[in-house]
């Protein structure tokens, strides 16, 4: 007899009807109830956070019959006149003026294909819909839940699996070294503060003195100190607002410094220390393209119901990472 299965005599004698223990009955939503039992019939899903759409613009011109996302990054040259390294200063009667140059590259990435099938038989769905707990739709979540989480680790941290990075480990990324001064468990406000605005500058310089980086983000635990701390003992201002309100993105941005918390953080940075990383939420500095997803047409298969949702997924843009700074031992 099939294991999750028992049989026993009908009334006259013969065999009765098969009976499901436990585990089959769950996977339809049905459970066995005893007479003082009170079941809560609300359905609690798993606890899954996801934050790619807080910190990141999508791109969102790709399409599913796209198999590269590409974007361009030109360098100009342009000599001066009598001072090849000066301004272009011109003569009346010069007949040799120097011209600008240009030069365009293109950074071409793969858009890979993401499927899961949706399936479930005609007997379980009556069972579900009789139950008032829809099969289908819990499937459907489980497929949009699990769509959004493998796009969250492929912005933030890429895939081993495909040899991508995200935006916490990008090796385009050339501004990473260690903080000074210790990590935020032992040490002050001001230090802190002095670590943080080093990094903002840093990535400031690196941009010939352009872009102002708008976005610091943190692991956990780092934020959580934020907010706990105070300025001073009898202070009544955390050190998060500490630094919102004296970092160098409210100065030269004039608004405050966005941090938030970043469970892709822990353990990111060099030795499997603490991380921090700051960097500008706009399309043009850094995006994700992907598509929306597609669905095949309801397949029916003996008494399963079949259909695939499907679409693609791409690796993290970063059109200029200079604007981007990791900062280690946090």
């Amino acid at each position: 007899m099939p294991d999750g299965m028992f049989a026993g005599l009908g009334h006259n004698g013969g065999p009765a009807m098969f009976t499901y223990d436990g585990i089959t009955r769950d996977s339809a939503g049905a459970f066995l109830l005893g007479e003082l039992e009170r079941l809560d019939y609300t359905i609690h899903e798993p606890l899954v956070s996801v934050t790619w759409g807080r910190d990141i613009d999508l791109r969102e011109d790709v399409t599913v019959g796209d198999e590269f996302s590409s974007f361009t990054n030109s360098s100009f040259a342009a000599a001066g006149g009598i001072n090849p390294t000066g301004i272009s200063w011109i003569g009346k009667n010069v007949n040799a003026i120097t011209g600008a140059q240009l030069d365009i590259g293109k950074t071409p990435q793969p858009l890979y294909l993401w499927g899961m099938e949706l399936q479930y038989t005609m007997p379980e769905l009556a069972s579900a819909m009789q139950l008032g707990r829809p099969i289908d739709d819990q499937k459907f979540k489980v497929i949009q839940l699990k769509h959004q989480m493998d796009t969250d680790q492929l912005v933030y941290a890429g895939d081993g699996t495909i040899g991508t990075a995200g935006l916490t480990n990008h090796p385009a990324v050339t501004n990473v070294s260690n903080v000074t001064g210790g990590n935020w468990t032992a040490t002050t406000p001001d230090t802190i503060l002095a670590q943080v605005n080093e990094l903002l500058a840093s990535v400031w310089a690196a941009s010939a003195w352009a872009v102002m980086p708008t976005e610091l983000r943190v692991p956990p635990v780092q934020f959580g100190i934020l907010v706990s701390a105070k300025v001073a003992t009898a202070g009544n201002i955390s050190v998060l607002r500490f630094l919102q309100e004296n970092s160098l993105c409210n100065t030269q941005n004039g608004r405050p410094l966005n941090i938030q918390p970043l469970k892709w953080l822990n353990g990111r940075g060099a030795a499997s220390t603490q991380r921090m990383i700051a960097y500008t939420k706009d399309y043009d500095k850094v995006r994700y393209p992907m598509t929306a997803l597609q669905r095949t047409p309801l397949e029916w298969r003996s008494l399963y119901n079949l259909t695939t949702y499907w679409g693609r997924l791409g690796v993290i843009e970063v059109v200029y990472p200079e604007t981007i700074g990791y900062r280690d031992g946090i």
